[in-house]
């Protein structure tokens, strides 16, 4: 029986391409690497960003990487985190889970501060009972390590939990741990990644979530 949903944020709740790429691309330009275009760095969106310098600059240096996302976090937070916006039917698909009575968790490899400084800015915090990130020294950055956190302080059942969203670190770290896993198709993972992952759902859009975690609400009702 379902009741609890844990929701990714980039590319499952909001569209940060623009915010995060730019930012992406003022540090590589601030420390003199080759310029990415915005295309180029899609892949960047979801996974721990330390992880995607380290690809991006071909170094394993921290002091490099502590530069890099120095830099990052300095444009983020002045604009970088509002060039954003959440997808169309987010807070339709919002209002009929919490309707259902679900308990709803954010669950982002984005530092806890960012992602609940966006949710706020979109109005988004009421829908959540609770929102966790990693830490800004890179702790939970690990989608696994974050769902296990989780799962502690919540005091979840795992196989009442379904985690939603867009990238294979979602669904990957969701099985690990024995959860329902849900993919959407409308954010940043390739067909391929999510098809690889194997996913228990696949949906198409926010409405399609609604409508699959509704279902289980009359469910749970009826029984």
């Amino acid at each position: 029986m379902l009741s609890n949903i844990l929701f990714d944020l980039d590319g499952t709740l909001t569209d940060p391409k623009d915010g995060i790429t730019r930012c992406i691309q003022f540090s590589l330009d601030q420390l003199g690497a080759d310029h990415r275009t915005s295309a180029a760095l899609t892949w960047c969106i979801g996974p721990p960003l330390r992880g995607s310098f380290s690809k991006l600059l071909s170094t394993a240096d921290d002091g490099i990487l502590d530069a890099a996302l120095g830099h990052y976090r300095k444009r983020f937070t002045e604009v970088g985190m509002y060039e954003n916006a959440a997808y169309p039917g987010v807070v339709p698909m919002l209002q009929r889970i919490q309707a259902a009575g679900f308990r709803v968790f954010l669950a982002t490899s984005k530092p806890r501060v960012y992602a609940e400084q966006i949710l706020n800015h979109f109005d988004l915090s009421r829908f959540f009972h609770g929102i966790y990130g990693s830490h800004l020294d890179g702790r939970l950055s690990e989608k696994e390590d974050l769902l296990d956190h989780i799962i502690k302080s919540e005091h979840l059942v795992s196989e009442q939990t379904l985690i939603v969203g867009d990238r294979s670190y979602d669904i990957v770290g969701g099985k690990k741990h024995g959860m329902l896993t849900a993919a959407v198709t409308y954010g940043y993972g390739t067909h391929d990644e999510i098809t690889a992952a194997k996913p228990d759902f696949i949906f198409q859009s926010p409405d399609e979530v609604a409508a699959f975690v509704a279902s289980e609400g009359v469910a749970k009702m009826n029984i």
